[in-house]
C-alpha cells in the first residue's frame, strides 16, 4: 500500500495567471465563498514580483492562482476585506518591495534585510487620555524566553490595547534554503523552529518526495505520525506545565512537566533525539523499533495513560485553575475566523481546522484521529484541547504501534527534481499547519522555497485575546496560545 501526507503538485505552467486587478477580485470572490487562505507569497524578479496564493475550498482541495506585477505600481491592498491576508501581505511588501496601495498597516513582519536598530523607531500605536498609560515589555526576557517586545495600552490594570513587536532573531532562513541541495538540508529544516522539528521536517520530505516521484510505504507515513504525535503530547505538557506554573497550581506544574520527560525520551528511544531531530529523511525515516525496544515503548505509552487521567482529573477541578482560566483571554469564534487562525486556537474558537484530514491518503486514513474543537475560546478552552488532543495522540500512537509493529524499510533514493513544478505541503504540528512550498526551475533546480509556521498567522490571535484582560494574566494567555518567536522570525 503505497500513501503521501497532503501534498498538492502543479506544473508551474498549468497555474492560472491573471491581470493584478482581475486576480485580485477573483481571490476576493473565492474568500467570500467561504474559501479559506493557506499561504500568499512573492518572488521577485528585477521589478516584476510573481505573487502567488493557495486557497482551501470547503471540499478540503488546494487551489493555486498567480499574478505578476510591477513593484513600483503593485496592487491594491485586501486586508480591509479579509484581515485574515494582514501578514500575508505585510510580509510580501517587506520581502519584495511590492507596492499595495491603501494597506492599513503596512508594518514589518520582521525587519527583513534592515538594521536592527530600525526595529526601535517604529512608531507604535498611542492610546490617548490621561489616565491612560503604557507598559513596555521585552524584548529581552527572563530565563530561555525568545526575545520580543510587547507594548500594552491599559487604563488601571486593564489592556485596551497590545501591540506585539517581533524580528529579533531573524536568520534568513528562506534564503539558506537556496544555497545548497534540498535534498541536504533536512538538518536545517530541523531548527527553523526546534520544537517542532518533526513537522517542518515531514513538510519539506514530503514536497521532496513529490517533486522526485517518491512514494513511500504506508509504514513509513505511520512511522513519521507516531514522531510527529509524541511531538505533539510532549509540547502539549510543556504548555500545560507552564500554565499550571503561572497560575501556581503545583501539582500540575511537576507532574505534567514529569511526564514531559517520559514523553521526549521516548522519541529518543526511538531516533536518538528527544526533540526528533534526525527522525525524517528525505526517502524515509531513521526511526527504528526493534523487538528489544518494542516493550519500553509500550511502557512508557501505558505510563502517560495511566498517569495523565489523574493530573487532569486534578487539573480541571481545581477552582484555583478554574477561576484563572475561565472566560481569561477569549477569542470568539468570529474573531478567529476572520483573522484566519489555524490549529489548536482556532479548534478552542470553535472551528474545525486539522490539516491531519486533508487527504483520504496516508497514516490518518488508515488510523484516524479525532480532532478536538471547544466553542468558548478561553484559557480554559485551550488548556482543555490540549488534554484531548494528548489523550488522542496517545490511543492512536497505542494502536498504530499494535497494528505496526515494524518500521524496518530502507530508505528511497531521492532522484533529480521535476522541472517547472510547483509541490505544496501541508502537516498539522502541535501548533497547527506548517507550510512548506518548493517551486522548481527548467532543470529541476529549486528556485523559490517558502515556509511557513502557524506562529505566523496566530500572534495577531494573542493580541486581540489579550484586550479586556487584566495586565497580570497576560502571562496566562501568552502561554496558552504557546506561540513561536523564532517560527516567526524566520
Amino acid at each position: 500500500m503505497k500513501a503521501s501526507m497532503t501534498v498538492h503538485q502543479v506544473a508551474v505552467g498549468a497555474i492560472p495567471s491573471l491581470e493584478p486587478g482581475p486576480w485580485r477580485d477573483e481571490l476576493l470572490k473565492q474568500l467570500r465563498a467561504d474559501m479559506r487562505v493557506v499561504t500568499l507569497y512573492g518572488k521577485r524578479d528585477g521589478d516584476r514580483v510573481a505573487v502567488t496564493a493557495v486557497l482551501q475550498a470547503s471540499d478540503r482541495s488546494l487551489h493555486v492562482s498567480r499574478t505578476e506585477v510591477a513593484a513600483e505600481r503593485g496592487y491594491h491592498e485586501m486586508t480591509t476585506e479579509h484581515a485574515a491576508l494582514h501578514c500575508f501581505e505585510r510580509e510580501l511588501h517587506e520581502q519584495t518591495g511590492v507596492r499595495i496601495a491603501g494597506h492599513p498597516w503596512l508594518k514589518p513582519i520582521r525587519y527583513e534585510g534592515q538594521e536592527q536598530s530600525a526595529m526601535n523607531a517604529h512608531p507604535f500605536y498611542k492610546i490617548e487620555g490621561k489616565e491612560v498609560h503604557e507598559v513596555a515589555v521585552g524584548p529581552i526576557h527572563a530565563g530561555v524566553i525568545e526575545p520580543g517586545s510587547f507594548r500594552f495600552m491599559c487604563l488601571g490594570e486593564q489592556v485596551h490595547h497590545l501591540e506585539i513587536h517581533l524580528g529579533y532573531q531573524h536568520r534568513g532562513v528562506e534564503r539558506r534554503l537556496l544555497e545548497r541541495d534540498p535534498r541536504s538540508l533536512t538538518p536545517l529544516i530541523e531548527t527553523i523552529a526546534g520544537d517542532t522539528s518533526v513537522a517542518h521536517a515531514w513538510a519539506h520530505c514530503s514536497a521532496l518526495e513529490s517533486l522526485a516521484g517518491c512514494r513511500l510505504d504506508i509504514e513509513i507515513e505511520l512511522a513519521r505520525a507516531v514522531a510527529l504525535e509524541l511531538e505533539r503530547v510532549a509540547m502539549h505538557l510543556s504548555t500545560l506545565a507552564g500554565m499550571a506554573a503561572d497560575i501556581g497550581f503545583l501539582q500540575g506544574a511537576t507532574t505534567y512537566g514529569r511526564l514531559r520527560t517520559t514523553a521526549i525520551n521516548t522519541m529518543m528511544r526511538l531516533c536518538g533525539s528527544r526533540f526528533g531531530k534526525g527522525a525524517l529523511r528525505p526517502g524515509g525515516v531513521r526511526m527504528r523499533l526493534p523487538p528489544e525496544t518494542l516493550p519500553d515503548i509500550r511502557a512508557n505509552l501505558d505510563l502517560l495513560q495511566a498517569d495523565l487521567p489523574i493530573i487532569d482529573d486534578c487539573f480541571l477541578m481545581a477552582r484555583t485553575v478554574q477561576h484563572r482560566l475561565r472566560s481569561t483571554g477569549t477569542l470568539t469564534t468570529a474573531q478567529a475566523r476572520e483573522l484566519g487562525l489555524v490549529g489548536l486556537a482556532a479548534r478552542a474558537s470553535g472551528i474545525e481546522i486539522d490539516a491531519r484530514h486533508l487527504t483520504e491518503q496516508g497514516a490518518y486514513s488508515v488510523v484516524p484521529i479525532q480532532p478536538a474543537v471547544l466553542p468558548d475560546g478561553d484559557c480554559w478552552a485551550r488548556a482543555r484541547v490540549r488534554i484531548a488532543e494528548i489523550e488522542a495522540s496517545l490511543s492512536w500512537m497505542s494502536t498504530v504501534i499494535a497494528l505496526y509493529a515494524s518500521w524496518e524499510r530502507p530508505r528511497l533514493s531521492i532522484g533529480e527534481l521535476a522541472p517547472d513544478q510547483l509541490a505544496i505541503s501541508l502537516v498539522e504540528g502541535f501548533r497547527g499547519e506548517v507550510v512548506h512550498c518548493i517551486e522548481t526551475g527548467a532543470h529541476g533546480e529549486v528556485v523559490h522555497y517558502k515556509v511557513q509556521d502557524p506562529s505566523f498567522r496566530n500572534w495577531m490571535g494573542l493580541a486581540l485575546a489579550v484586550r479586556g484582560n487584566e495586565i497580570s494574566d497576560f502571562p496566562i494567555c501568552n502561554k496558552s496560545f504557546d506561540l513561536s518567536y523564532c517560527g516567526n522570525d524566520l
